[in-house]
């Protein structure tokens, strides 16, 4: 009796194991072939109206990390004060990195010295005159800036740009689906799920104007530096949107 009795549960075992078995067949049949994938791109270009800007000093290397800071310091308050004269709001200007650092010399008679103290300072600052980028980069310079750089190129809202190039992936999507299936004689179902993917690549320039001196001494706040052109051009919106289709 024993026996017949582990031979029956043995028996029930197995007929759960074999219905476990043909449910994740039946399930990776449906997922695997009975689905139907395609990818659309949609994009949009527009202009930038937001433009990022690095504005920083290094300073010359000083004997004392106190002369140091205080000639940064110095400089780097009359540039912020003169990015405000371009009006630059407060919000818009954001510190991105401060660094107080020895300086080392080497030679072979004496090995490594320490020379000196040199501070750098960078900030970011957002531009929303796109006008007025020339004139922030030649006037930071002339107040003693020597590290200007990293202009990129933003939209301020995107959201309605990123709606347009959705509706054209979907729209491309469908009719790339559609045509696939005319060609392989597939008969498509309802769309079982959406996948999105967005991204702005943004324009990027390098743009370094260090400071200049001329062969009088005269200082770089001594000098009138011309404003340079530059020029925001487009940017691309781009999104992909995947449509999964049920198969007939």
């Amino acid at each position: 009796m024993k026996k017949a009795y582990i031979f029956l549960s043995t028996l029930g075992i197995l007929g759960v194991a074999a219905i476990v078995i043909v449910a994740l067949v039946t399930a990776n049949r449906i997922n695997n072939q009975e689905r139907f994938s395609v990818t659309g791109s949609g994009t949009v270009y527009a202009k930038a109206d937001i433009a990022n800007l690095t504005v920083g000093l290094k300073t010359e290397v000083k004997k004392t990390a106190a002369e140091a800071t205080k000639e940064n310091t110095t400089k780097m308050n009359d540039i912020l004060k003169e990015l405000k004269g371009l009006n630059i709001d407060s919000k818009d200007i954001k510190t991105t990195d401060y660094r107080l650092s020895p300086v080392y010399n080497w030679t072979d008679q004496k090995g490594q010295q320490l020379a000196g103290y040199e501070v750098s300072q960078n900030v970011n600052v957002k531009i929303r005159n796109l006008d007025s980028i020339g004139d922030v980069i030649s006037k930071t310079t002339e107040k003693g800036a020597n590290q200007i750089g990293n202009i990129t190129f933003t939209i301020d809202d995107e959201f309605e740009l990123k709606n347009e190039a959705r509706e054209l992936a979907i729209q491309k999507a469908k009719e790339k689906a559609e045509m696939i299936a005319e060609q392989t004689g597939m008969k498509l179902g309802d769309i079982k799920g959406v996948y999105e993917n967005s991204y702005v690549p943004t324009v990027s320039y390098d743009y370094t104007n260090a400071r200049k001196e001329s062969s009088l001494g005269m200082g770089a706040a001594d000098m009138a530096i011309s404003s340079p052109s530059i020029e925001a051009g487009q940017n691309e919106i781009k999104v992909e949107v995947t449509l999964n289709y049920e198969i007939k």
